[in-house]
Parts: structure tokens; sequence; C-alpha cells
């Protein structure tokens, strides 16, 4: 293994154990060739001083995004679970839109439970309940201004509630009415003589969305098996609840939200995550784009500290000159505004100098002499 350790500081380590794995059992004299051949190869790779990193990657991602057309995909016999794919969906996370169209996570689990056990149980856990899962019919009695909620009971006994946990979940979740259960019904029954019946029926409806049991924010649940264990897929995102959770593995459970893997685990957890995210639309149509491409799209988008969109709003609004943030969009807004408080534009970047048909400063790492001029 002596070999190896002369390349410790040479080579980065995938790249070293990808050589150790294919090597095995090779005599030293070949090991040493393919070590070789490598260091050749990786310091071809690099970048070199001057080449146009940005250019390249925009045209590397851009090329094959415009052949993208698949828009959504369906998880058969679930009705609601589609998911945001190709092209909208990388719009999606390169404009940073905080609002996304089919929000979902996939949870991980611990030992056994990876294994299958207690599978559908602890899916059905994690689902968000509403009240009007578990109500058969919703009455409204004029005469006393009173709702009558007639219960499923097969509902309720498939997720584990009693009568008790919902009557205490309506007291917390509406005032102004007493609550009392009777032989068939949980009736509401309003505090006040003069409620009118456009208040009443205002209730009903609002009582319909009280939280009774799961996870806030997840509306459907789908465990599937994906290799040798098994994961659930979910339908809307909370990933602060679920991480806590005690049979979730919190090392591997994720969400496409990257605003949520902000909030919770930080800029670098959020960068990591556009990578990932960008990666896995571009793999599964099919196409093949360096992921450097798309980790210098990601650095752009997280190097203030916080995700940004590459839109006007986001990366543009931070550029230091006046004529790159006015060629993006509403050029007279930003000219003007420049104009108002007398900025200067000191033209180091590529766009300025192409609208004034100068030179421009493009090119990674080149290094600028700068001299002492005698008077």
């Amino acid at each position: 293994m002596s070999i190896f350790t002369e390349y410790k500081n040479k080579l980065p380590r995938k790249i070293l154990n990808e050589v150790k794995e294919y090597t095995k059992g090779m005599s030293e004299a070949k090991i040493k060739k393919v070590l070789a051949a490598t260091m050749e190869e990786y310091e071809n790779t690099k970048v070199e001083p001057g080449e146009c990193v940005g250019v390249v990657s925009a045209e590397s991602i851009g090329e094959p995004g415009t052949q993208m057309t698949l828009n959504t995909f369906h998880f058969a016999g679930v009705a609601e679970m589609n998911v945001t794919m190709g092209l909208p969906r990388i719009i999606e996370i390169l404009d940073g839109r905080s609002n996304l169209k089919t929000p979902m996570m996939e949870i991980y689990l611990k030992a056994p439970y990876s294994q299958g056990k207690d599978i559908r149980k602890i899916a059905l856990s994690i689902k968000e309940t509403l009240l009007n899962e578990v109500v058969s019919e919703f009455m409204i009695n004029i005469a006393e201004n009173s709702i009558e909620l007639r219960m499923n009971n097969e509902k309720m006994k498939e997720l584990g509630l009693t009568e008790n946990n919902i009557i205490s979940s309506i007291k917390s979740g509406i005032k102004g009415y007493n609550i009392r259960s009777s032989k068939e019904a949980i009736v509401l029954k309003s505090k006040t003589k003069e409620e009118t019946i456009n208040k009443v029926y205002i209730d009903k409806e609002k009582i319909k969305k009280i939280h009774l049991s799961g996870v806030k924010g997840i509306s459907q649940v789908l465990p599937v098996r994906r290799g040798e264990e098994y994961i659930i897929i979910t339908s809307g995102t909370n990933l602060k609840a679920i991480l806590e959770l005690d049979y979730v593995d919190s090392t591997r459970t994720t969400t496409n939200d990257i605003f949520e893997i902000q909030k919770i685990l930080g800029v670098e957890a959020a960068r990591q995550s556009i990578i990932n995210e960008v990666f896995k639309v571009i793999e599964s149509q099919g196409l093949d784009v360096d992921i450097r491409h798309i980790m210098l799209v990601a650095d752009t988008m997280c190097n203030s500290g916080e995700v940004k969109g590459i839109t006007r709003y986001g990366v543009v609004s931070q550029k230091s000159s006046v004529l790159a943030r006015a060629s993006f969009e509403t050029p007279i807004r930003h000219i003007i505004g420049a104009a108002l408080i007398g900025e200067e534009d000191k033209l180091t970047s590529v766009v300025e100098n192409v609208m004034l048909n100068q030179p421009v400063p493009v090119g990674t790492g080149l290094p600028d002499l700068v001299t002492q001029v005698k008077k």
C-alpha cells in the first residue's frame, strides 16, 4: 500500500479508492503504471488558467436543457402524487422558488423498520390526518345553532384515534362552542344565542381542517422498496418534524425544498441539495452533464451566505455593475436609480464590456501585472 501513500496528497481520495478497488490482485509494477496514467489524466482535466468556466458551464447545462420535454412523473395508484420533472423542475431550482409545485420528501428509516417492519403503520403515523378524514357526515342544526359530526369508526380504528382524542383536538382548534358526545355523534353547540347561521357554516368549514394526528404538511405517503431497504416517499414536506422522529435515519432523509434545507441545516447543505436536485433531473432525462458545471451554478447561488435564484431579484441584483444589472431586465429602472445616487461602474466583468465594445476580462485565475510607473 506504500505506492498509494506516495499519491495521497496528489490525487483526490475518491479517485485513489477507485484505483485501489480496480487494481486488487495486480502486480506492483502494473499498479505504478495505472497510478501514473491516472495522475496524468487528472492533471489534464484540471481547469487551465484563463479558461472561461462560466461560459462553458452555461453552454453545458443550457444545450441539453433545451431538449427536456417531460413535465411530470406520476406514481401509479396514488392520485395526488405526481412529481415536477424535466425543465420545469430545473427552472424551479435555479430561479430559487420557495413555493414548489410538488414538495416531497424521501424518508429513510433505521433498522429494523428499513427492512419492512411495521412499514405501513409508520407511513400512516407520518401522514397528516385532518378531521374531515374521520367524519362521515357534517350536519348543521339550524334550530339549535349546532354542528353535528357523525364519525367513521372504521377509519378511526385504522388510525388509532379515540373519541376523546378528537374532542380535545376540536377544543384546541376552535373556540366559542360547547362540545358534547352523544351515542351517534359529536355535537358542537354555540355558546352565544345570537350566532348567525352564516357564522356556524363558516365554522363548519373551518373545523374540517383541524389537525388530529401525523406530521403537519405531509398529505400523502408511499412506502417503496429501493434496493435492499424500504423508504417512505411523501407528498408535502416538513423536514424539522420528520428529523425529530426516533425511527428516522436523519443522516439520509431529505426534502426537495432547498429553502427548508437552508433554514434547518444551513447554506452548505442547501448548496449540496441544489447540486443533487439538478443532477437528479438531468440524470433522469438520460442526459450527461459534468457535475462541476452544476457545482459552479450552485456556488453562484449560495456565495452570499443564503440561496438566491438566478433572477433579477436574486443573483443579478447583487452585481456591483449598473450596466450588468440593466442588461438583464428592467434597464431603465436600474439606470435611473444609479443616476440618482451617482453610482460608478468599474467595468470589471463581462456584460458591461460587451455593451461598450471593449475586450472582456474573461477567464479563471489569470494574474494581472501591477507596475509602479516612475513619475
